[in-house]
């Protein structure tokens, strides 16, 4: 977790290996249009401590389904503008489709536990997005703490 911009080509570096014949790169940027209206920036909040543990979670997960892989997450915080890199997912395998797998893998499951939110600024207004699913919207921001750890 980071509010500094992501660098693709560091967390690529930190899974080449010489028995890697495949590194397989995922970068989510912050797009410009959504569901028809046009998105200024986005923000991103996280509960740091435990997304970092999540994330950790996400690694030996793909470690466990997917023997021989390496893989690096980043995933910024604070206001992205257009085109700038939200996520940063590096996997290396020594063969590509399970490099691709896991990355897809990673994204979902970033989507599914590490507790970040978003709050989309539209030319018309603004709206936390809530978790990554969108399952759980939070007016102002991302829940308390207290519920997290529930």
């Amino acid at each position: 977790m980071t509010d500094s911009p992501l660098n693709p080509l560091e967390l690529q570096q930190l899974v080449t290996k010489p028995e890697a014949g495949a590194v397989n790169c995922f970068i989510g940027t912050v797009r410009e249009f959504t569901k028809g209206r046009r998105t200024l920036y986005l923000t991103y909040e996280a509960y740091e401590k435990m997304a970092e543990k999540k994330l950790a979670q996400i690694g030996s997960e793909i470690q466990e389904k997917w023997e021989e892989t390496e893989c690096a997450i980043a995933h910024r915080t604070g206001r992205l503008d257009i085109s700038e890199a939200a996520v940063v997912i590096a996997v290396s395998s020594p063969h590509r489709q399970a490099a691709m797998e896991a990355s897809s893998y990673a994204i979902e499951r970033i989507k599914e536990i590490v507790p970040i939110w978003k709050k989309e600024q539209w030319e018309d207004g603004t709206a936390w997005i809530g978790d990554q699913l969108e399952k759980n919207r939070y007016p102002r921001g991302g829940p308390g703490k207290e519920e997290l750890e529930e």
